[in-house]
């Protein structure tokens, strides 16, 4: 097909007839001119690409080809314009490359292709349209995932613009473009929902939606017609349409969008009417699902020969001069695919993973100590460190108060989060202190919550979102999987969006519950790369652990996960009522030891050797019972809070397990997939001699009233887990024992 397109366009410019169409205006001769570059970069980038990999010198065929048109959408923006853009832009970066004077656009390119560790976004790990020059923040989405973030940075933008200073130009807009097929993606739709919802409320949201219809996805039609009733029908966003075949409408319709974005602050989408040439990718076959004819037709809408055309039937350029280009293009950009021949490739696990695993730990522990100097304003004069012992739910709160009077940037939002405080209560009183614009309520919908946050770190916040029960994120979780937890990692560092997501999770509600809102299960958020996970048990350590998790989102970019325990939230006992062991007063910033609860770090509670153990969460304060009652057995036990599962503190709960002939590790998750299962590994791994066992909850969603007490892990099962292990085994003689 590659063959067939380079033919049809030189065949079509050169029959194409010189003088006999309007003139142009210097202006428009001007602008077709720059866009015939880009576009013509762009055709050749994609045969280019399709030869690196002819010689196993290329690993993405993923083109532009015949959405050049895209190349005209960069044009009616600022480069400094933030763009989150299709993987079919090829054309639009570098058109956006020779709108700010850059030469390096087609080499970009190839060097993604190639995955050459001289590419400028990514390092050599993917191949992503993304500068940080050019102000174009690398998405790797392929259904419209980065929807959600775009439209949380248009919100940014103008949120509270005259008290936080954007890394963005004052008045930019954001762009994002995406294919028809994703029209259908759930993403999509709650991102087109939350921009009409935003826009029907007067928010401002300056946000240009731009949507790439070729009419296919992979192999699936888009029944005609279908995605202009779909777009144009959105409540609050202006719809205006294009073909990508005419030049000049296109350049009209664009540019008065642009226009009304810009001055308007209100969403628009653009409906570009593209084809597709070359197949979805290098190893489609097209003809297996697409006839001769159908693809044949859609040569005659070219936009790279409609612009050609234009400008030879105009008068501005010669046929000669269309095809000098062409041919002097096509033999720059192979001369550049030629030279990322034998590129210099990531082969060592440390470089592909430093930009999830890259540390600065003393700048995170001078920024968790951070302290406003007027911090005593947002308590009304009244010092939390000054008043009674705390529960984890009022540490928690007070922790959020020091935080955001700390540092101004620090937002915090959800569902319910604003006026009422949250279903708990845990932000009560923090929309009224510091306002509106820093405190407040989203859509009942998990994937806007976190797009806003990823939206708003790219602006410079420090997000603090609220996912209102665990069970509530798993329809969302690609938000922090395949965009929050990528973006270092796709741009090497350059860009991130770091932020702190607070999840009030895990079992053992009393009265209420079911498997909604007792979800116990932290598999979904261990196994992100590069994302910290921190589960809070005591009041003690909870406001350490939070500051922990800001500074590492503020100072490194780190997406993290603050767990909480709902049914610890307003726990005040641990043994008998009113021994008060789950309260603890509250450490004031500049009182307390960072690296007692950084990453990495680990809890004891006693000093007891004839077991040792290891626990989060819910499993604190369980174990802490059950060493009781095994202390009056004369069973001397340590209980460690592993505070962080992920990254799990290996190196501190091997230090801790030292010494220790018996370990129990009480794990309140599930069996299969739960954290004891890299416990034991990382203990087994080390040579530990231990013997060792773990306890579980069963493998089962958690269902409403006693029943629950059936398949959670309880504090009897920790006690005759417990007994079971200090057994001696039968086979081995006394004082010798086997890890398990």
């Amino acid at each position: 097909m590659a063959t067939s397109i380079d033919e049809h366009f030189l065949t079509s410019v050169s029959s194409c007839p010189a003088g006999d169409g309007p003139a142009l205006g210097a202006g428009e001769a001007e602008y077709l001119q720059q866009v015939l570059v880009a576009q013509v970069q762009s055709r050749h980038t994609d045969f280019a690409s399709r030869w690196l990999q002819s010689q196993g010198e290329g690993f993405y065929t993923i083109g532009s080809a015949g959405h050049e048109s895209n190349a005209a959408v960069a044009r009616a923006l600022a480069p400094t314009d933030p763009a989150l853009l299709h993987y079919r832009s090829a054309a639009f970066y570098l058109a956006r490359c020779l709108q700010a004077g850059s030469e390096s656009g087609v080499g970009d390119v190839l060097d993604g292709v190639a995955s050459s560790v001289e590419d400028q976004i990514s390092g050599g790990r993917h191949k992503v349209i993304g500068s940080r020059r050019l102000a174009v923040v690398p998405q790797t989405s392929t259904i419209a995932s980065h929807l959600p973030r775009a439209v949380g940075l248009a919100l940014a933008l103008d949120l509270g613009a005259s008290e936080h200073e954007t890394p963005w130009p004052s008045g930019s807009v954001v762009v994002a473009s995406f294919g028809d097929a994703s029209v259908n993606h759930s993403t999509a739709v709650g991102a087109f929902n939350t921009a009409g919802y935003l826009a029907h409320r007067g928010t401002p949201l300056p946000l240009l939606l731009v949507c790439e219809d070729n009419g296919l996805g992979i192999s699936t039609r888009t029944p005609r017609g279908w995605a202009e009733r779909m777009l144009s029908s959105l409540p609050a966003i202006e719809y205006a349409a294009a073909d990508g075949s005419d030049p000049l409408g296109l350049r009209s319709v664009v540019t008065s969008a642009v226009d009304t974005v810009r001055s308007e602050r209100r969403p628009v989408l653009l409906h570009l009417r593209t084809v597709r040439f070359l197949g979805h990718a290098g190893s489609d076959v097209e003809l297996a699902y697409r006839s001769p004819s159908e693809i044949e037709a859609d040569l005659a809408e070219d936009p790279l020969l409609a612009t050609a055309r234009l400008l030879v039937r105009s008068g501005t350029l010669a046929v000669d001069e269309v095809v000098d280009l062409y041919e002097r293009t096509r033999q720059d950009v192979m001369a550049a695919a030629k030279d990322r021949v034998g590129a210099v490739r990531l082969t060592r696990p440390d470089d592909v993973v430093r930009p999830l695993v890259e540390t600065r730990a003393a700048m995170v522990a001078r920024e968790a100590a951070a302290c406003s100097p007027t911090r005593a304003a947002p308590f009304h004069g009244i010092l939390p460190e000054d008043g009674p012992a705390l529960t984890l739910a009022q540490t928690i709160n007070a922790t959020l108060a020091d935080a955001m009077a700390a540092r101004p940037d620090t937002v915090v939002f959800g569902e319910d989060v604003g006026r009422k405080g949250g279903v708990y209560g845990v932000t009560r009183g923090l929309r009224k202190t510091f306002g509106g614009l820093r405190v407040f309520d989203t859509l009942l919908d998990e994937q806007t919550v976190l797009g806003t946050a990823l939206g708003m770190a790219l602006a410079g916040y420090l997000p603090v979102p609220e996912i209102q029960y665990l069970a509530y994120l798993h329809n969302a979780e690609d938000q922090l999987r395949g965009e929050a937890a990528t973006l270092r990692f796709f741009s090497n560092g350059q860009y991130q969006n770091g932020m702190v997501v607070r999840v009030a999770g895990l079992a053992y509600q009393k009265g209420f519950g079911g498997h909604f809102h007792n979800d116990n299960s932290l598999a979904v958020l261990r196994d992100i790369p590069g994302i910290a996970v921190a589960v809070a048990s005591h009041p003690s350590s909870a406001a350490g652990l939070l500051r922990n998790c800001l500074a590492l989102a503020r100072v490194e970019g780190r997406v993290c996960v603050y767990v909480e325990p709902i049914a610890l939230y307003h726990q005040r006992d641990l043994h008998q009522a009113e021994d008060g062991a789950w309260l603890a007063p509250y450490a004031a910033p500049g009182s307390w030891d960072p690296e007692a609860t950084a990453v990495g770090t680990t809890r004891s509670y006693g000093t007891g050797h004839d077991l040792l153990v290891l626990t989060f969460g819910n499993g604190v304060p369980m174990s802490l019972r059950a060493a009781r009652r095994l202390e009056q057995q004369q069973i001397a036990t340590t209980v460690v809070d592993l505070q962080w599962v992920s990254p799990l503190p290996v190196a501190a709960l091997l230090e801790a397990a030292a010494g220790f002939e018996r370990i129990l590790v009480v794990d309140e998750t599930r069996a299969s997939g739960g954290v004891s299962e890299s416990v034991v590994t990382a203990l087994g791994q080390a040579g530990n001699p231990a013997r060792v066992r773990r306890v579980t909850s069963h493998d089962s969603f958690i269902p409403l009233g006693p029943a629950a007490g059936a398949v959670l892990l309880s504090e009897d099962d920790v006690v005759e887990a417990a007994r079971g292990l200090l057994q001696p085994e039968p086979w081995r003689s006394p004082g010798r024992h086997r890890a398990e």
